[in-house]
Parts: C-alpha cells; structure tokens; sequence
C-alpha cells in the first residue's frame, strides 16, 4: 500500500520547488473539496515503491485566519498523512521552527527538510543538525531544493520514520503555571468526553481554545455544546486573570512560551551565526536602496518605464515580419480562393482575425519575459511591499498588491490568476475589495489593443503611453477601491505582514519556461477561443446579406466601397453597433468599434480580430489596405483622441467571461460578478465620454 507524505511549511520556504523537484512531472493540480485553494498533488518514486505527496498551503501558523491554514490543517487533521514532511528554511530557523512546534504538538510523525542550508552557510549561519534532531526528536535531513540535493536522503528518512511503530514522544511546552494549570483542567474533560479526539489530541484541542481558534470552538459547539461552554468558561476565567495581573491574554503568553522554548532550543549548541552583530546580508544592502522611501518609487517607475522601452524595441521587427506574413497569406488567398463566402471567411474572418491577435506574440513574449525576470529575482514582492502604504490609504491591504501585479499590474498578466490569489488575504471585505478592482489592470488580453493604438496613433512615444496607461488603471482601481470600501464594502482594516525573500539571480531555464508557458497560453487561446469567437462574429457581420437588386445598384453604379460598407452595415452584428452609435459616438466610438467591444466581453483579445475582420470586410481591396494598425490610422472616424478613448474604455469595462466566473466563484455569489460586469460597464463609457468630450472642446 502506498502511503501518502504531506509537504508543509512557511511560504518562502522552499517547498512548492522541493515538490517539484521530487515529482517532475509526475503531478497533478485541483483544488480541495468545498474551496477554490488550490492543492497539488504528485507521486514520488523511489526504487519499486511509490509515495503519494500532497504539497499543503504555505502558512506560518497552525491557528487558522486565512483559508490556506484553514486547509493546512484539516487535512493534517482528517486525512492523517503517514509523515508531514516539514520544509524549514535554514537562514530563517527560529521564525519557521514555529509551524514545526505546532504540527508535531498535533501528534503527527513530522519529518524537517532542512531546506536552503546553501543560502545559511553564504549568511554564515552553522546549524547543528544532529543535535536539533535529538532536541526535537524528530529525524533532520538537510535540502537545497533548487538543485534536488538531498531528496533522496529526505524521502528515506521519511519512509523510515513511517515504518517505525516506537516514535520518540516529544516533551510538552510549558506555557505557564497559568495556562499550564488551565491545561491540566481543560485536557480531562475534552478526553472524557472525546471532543474532537477522533482528529486531534486533548491538550492541542484545550490550546486551540485557550488561543480562542473559532474555526476548532465552532466544531467544539456544534458537537458538545454543553462542554465547549464549559471549556469557554474556563478560558475566560484565565483570560480574566492574565489581564488583570500580566495586562496580557492566554494567545499572547501560548506565542511568547513558544518563541521562548526555541530560543533556548538553539541556544544549546544548534545554531551557530558567524559576526551575527555586525553582518549585513547582500538581500539587506540592496533593499537599502531598492525600497528606500525616496529612492524606491523612482527605482520603480524606472524599472517599469525600462520594461516598456525594451519591450517596444525588441518586438518591432518580429511584429513587423507577422503583419507582413499574414498580409502575404491573405494575398495568396485573394489570389487563388474563388469569390464567394468561403473566401471571405478564410481572409475577414480567420486571417485577419486570428492573424490581428497572433501579429502581437512578440510583445506578449518579451514583456513576459521581464515580468519572469522581475518576480523570480524577488524585486515584485519588494513593489508589493512599498505599495502597502498606499493601498491602505484607499481602503485595500499590502496582500491586494500581488493581485495586482499578476492580473496585469506592469502589463501581460492575466485578472483570472490575479482574482484566484486574492484568496490570500484575510479579510472577507478587503479580499472582495481586491477581487472587484483587478480587472482594471492591463491584462495580456488587453495590451494587444493598447499596442495597437499606441502603434497606429503614438508611434513616438509608445512606451511613455504604456506607463500612463499603467498609471492611469492603477490610479482608477485604488479610486474605485476607495469607493467600495466606504460604501458597500465597508470594514476594518487587518494588519500587514509581509515577507521579503532574499534576491536570486533568476535562471535561463526557468525564464524560458514561465515565459514560454504563458505565451503559449496566449497563442493556443487565439487558435481555439478567439478563433471560434472570430468566426462567429464574422457570420454575425457577413448575414443577412442586402437583396440582389441592392447589390445590383450598386454594382451598376461602380460604387464597390459604398457596396462593402452597406453589406456590413446591413448584417445582424452592423445593426446592433448602429443601434449603439448615437450613445457611443459621446465617447467616439462608430458602429464597427462598437462590433467589437461587444466581442470583447468574451475576450478583450477579440477586440483585435473583430476590428480587423470589420476593417476587412469594408474594404475592397486586400493587398491595398495594409495591416489594421495602417487602416485605423487612415480611417476618417479615428483620431488620437478616439484611440484614447477606447483605451479608457477597453481598461474599465467589464472582465471576460472567465474572470467572471472567477470572481462569482471567489466571492461566493453571481451578484457580484454582474455587479462588476454592469458596474465597470458604465464606469467606463462615462470616462470614455469625459475624455473624449473633453479633448474635442480642448481642439485635441
């Protein structure tokens, strides 16, 4: 039979890559029955015999606040693994020991990967690792999951210690006379009455009442309401005591006992740290500067406005050789397909609109890049940790932050995984917050479009554009954040606590990869989604078609542009835009812009095909009209003005379809995905209408 080993640890810790390391790509993601946390799991192979992983939410503590912990612990509690492997990172052992105290206080065997003892031997940190094991009585391996050192000497230790039936019974912290006078009152009653006792040991159950955990109170209520009462009396009565005599609470002294016992656990010969006063790590002379209060929000812009100029330059010439690569196919396909609908649908409907979307790879590609280089070197979560401030300010959290950033924050992310890591923060109003305002960040799907009109309209200064396109989603998300939470959101803050993990200089490999990964993502969208939405909405715009005596006329006249114009205008998708127009021409939008707005609500990436296939369809000659950039540049019904408004517009409106979904999901109701479906809506094409109203009266 196999048994079943379960990772935990500290975020940060090492243990999402020790996973890696040791399954390969022998894994498989979901999320945990009943949340949308997301659980891995993998098998590891050691010789003829198996061993099923489960890589557990990273979480610095076994009371539960946030959902991650939540599930961290119930499955150590209900699926009762043969051994936690706990992943704790050498340079941080007094912090990550913590979680270790408390898991093995659960009574689970619990085997330490001593992790990252590479990165404490360059801080000058010495760890004695056999006296650690004696003193915790656990077995120690020692691990540098970034190269897969030690994995198979961890997996050993683990699967010896899941065989032993005479484990060493770890001595109980003494939390006090108080609390521990408390304890030896609580423990009877909760083993007499087995309350609990089926998952969790009587003294960890009496200290998760002391610590007032009201996830483990509430399950306590609902079994034996009559003795959890009881319990609650007595954690009242100490909480009484301790205030009255110490101005503390039982939470407080169970924390300080704890960092007290491993304190004097690494003071008996385990830890040993080379000039300890007087050393300065290289992660803390860089953050000197990186995060410094004036320094850091000018390092970051530059930072960002460096990534734009870079991305704009390197991706001109491929963009170039796909436009014209795409132009030639068309041209072939003008040249050689009869005339008819088949031929209309091959040119309007798949080549220039997949062809539109596919044309913007480069960009995708190289701002991708940057973003890999930016989070895997630790400088994203540096940004994250000098924006907590400001995010306060408007009512959200430090934690909202990587949301942000990865919903498109400096460009090309994505608001999906963005709305799913908002689960992170603690706060039910904070995290609702955050969910409802990341789709105002500049995703992948949205940068094709702002290139596009950045390309066609300010071709000097695209990357000055870019950063005030990013400025100006920020801007407008904290604005709406700040709204929300004082009015329909409203509620208090919680604290932030951030970790900042120490700068890696990111590898080739791993570059290539995530860059690689979410590129494809995007080329493999627009060959399945938007090709399906492509050609739909050129159905849409292609029937009904005008009556042969219209045709005709216009025939007979030599009128073929007035000819393509009115057939378009004359199709289902043409009557609702001009249906649209008289609202939407405030903000400057035509009846063919506002075609593909409506597309957009699938996937903003079909703003692009849509206007190419609209742009296609109301020109008469192909090899003439030049990619679509050119077209709108040429257009009578655009202007620099126009494009910027339907950049407003294209920022703020509703999120696609899936993020929708993510967001009902995440947020526990459909109402709040169709609030921010109609919400971002009109928030948008009132902004779009002051914007361009504006700029007409200002001769722009």
């Amino acid at each position: 039979m196999a048994r079943t080993f379960a990772l935990a640890g500290n975020p940060n810790s090492g243990k999402t890559t020790l996973f890696n390391a040791l399954t390969g790509a022998r894994q498989h993601v979901g999320n945990y029955p009943g949340v949308t946390v997301e659980k891995k799991t993998g098998v590891y192979r050691m010789g003829s015999r198996e061993f099923f992983l489960v890589d557990l939410p990273g979480t610095y503590s076994m009371t539960a606040y946030s959902m991650e912990e939540v599930v961290a612990r119930d499955y150590l509690a209900m699926e009762k693994p043969s051994v936690v492997v706990d992943i704790v990172d050498a340079s941080n052992l007094a912090r990550n020991l913590y979680l270790t105290l408390q898991i093995i206080e659960m009574g689970i065997p619990v085997c330490i990967a001593l992790n990252m003892v590479d990165v404490a031997e360059g801080r000058g940190i010495r760890i004695d690792i056999e006296k650690l094991s004696e003193l915790l009585g656990v077995p120690v391996v020692p691990t540098v999951a970034r190269s897969g050192k030690g994995k198979r000497e961890l997996m050993d230790a683990a699967a010896q210690l899941a065989e032993k039936t005479d484990r060493i019974s770890f001595p109980p912290i003494s939390y006090g006379d108080d609390i521990d006078a408390a304890l030896a009152e609580m423990e009877p009653l909760i083993s007499g009455k087995n309350l609990l006792s089926g998952h969790y040991p009587a003294r960890w159950v009496a200290l998760k009442y002391l610590e007032k955990d009201q996830q483990i109170v509430s399950v306590g209520d609902a079994e034996n309401p009559e003795l959890s009462s009881e319990l609650l009396r007595i954690v009242d009565r100490v909480t009484l005591h301790l205030s009255r005599t110490l101005n503390t609470d039982p939470e407080a002294m169970i924390a300080d006992h704890r960092h007290g016992f491993i304190r004097s656990l690494l003071r008996q010969g385990v830890l040993h740290v080379e000039n300890e006063s007087s050393r300065l790590y290289l992660s803390d002379r860089i953050d000197q500067v990186l995060i410094n209060r004036v320094a850091g929000p000018v390092i970051m812009a530059a930072v960002v406005l460096l990534l734009y100029h870079v991305t704009f330059a390197l991706s001109e010439i491929p963009g170039q050789w796909l436009e014209s690569g795409f132009a030639a196919l068309g041209s072939i396909a003008d040249a050689r397909m009869a005339d008819g609908m088949l031929k209309s649908l091959v040119i309007s409907g798949i080549i220039d609109g997949v062809g539109g979307v596919l044309e913007f790879v480069p960009i995708i590609l190289f701002m991708f890049v940057g973003i890999t280089i930016l989070e895997d070197s630790g400088y994203l979560a540096r940004v994250a940790f000098m924006l907590d401030r400001v995010f306060r300010v408007f009512g959200l959290h430090g934690s909202s932050v990587m949301p942000f950033i990865v919903s498109g924050g400096i460009a090309g992310g994505c608001a999906v995984p963005g709305v799913m890591a908002a689960r992170t923060l603690k706060s039910p109003k904070e995290r609702l917050a955050t969910l409802l305002t990341v789709p105002f960040m500049n995703c992948g799907a949205k940068l094709p479009v702002f290139a596009l009109l950045i390309g066609a309209f300010f071709a000097a200064y695209k990357a000055w554009m870019m950063f005030a396109v990013t400025i100006i989603s920020w801007a407008g998300a904290l604005i709406v954040a700040w709204v929300l939470r004082h009015t329909i959101i409203r509620g208090e803050p919680m604290p932030f606590i951030m970790e900042l993990p120490p700068y890696r200089l990111p590898t080739v490999r791993g570059v290539i990869i995530h860059a690689g990964e979410r590129t494809w993502q995007y080329i493999r969208k627009a060959g399945t989604v938007i090709l399906a939405i492509s050609i739909l909405l050129w159905a849409l715009m292609s029937f009904p078609t005008l009556p042969d005596h219209q045709v005709e006329a216009y025939q007979q006249a030599g009128m073929e542009a007035e000819l393509a114009r009115a057939e378009l205008e004359h199709s289902v998708a043409g009557r609702i835009g001009t249906t649209l127009e008289p609202a939407t021409r405030l903000a400057g939008f035509d009846w063919r812009t506002n075609i593909a707005l409506l597309g957009g609500f699938a996937a903003k990436e079909v703003i692009i095909s849509t206007l190419g296939t609209a742009y296609s369809l109301g020109e008469v000659d192909v090899e003439e009209a030049g990619g679509l950039s050119t077209r709108l540049a040429s257009s009578d019904d655009w202007r620099p003005l126009t494009a910027f408004s339907l950049i407003i517009f294209v920022m703020f409106y509703s999120p696609c379809f899936v993020a929708m979904v993510c967001i009902a999901r995440e947020a526990g109701s459909w109402k709040w995905a169709f609030f921010s479906m109609g919400f971002n809506t009109v928030l948008a094409i009132v902004l779009a209408v002051m914007v361009f109203q504006a700029g007409t009266l200002l001769g722009l």
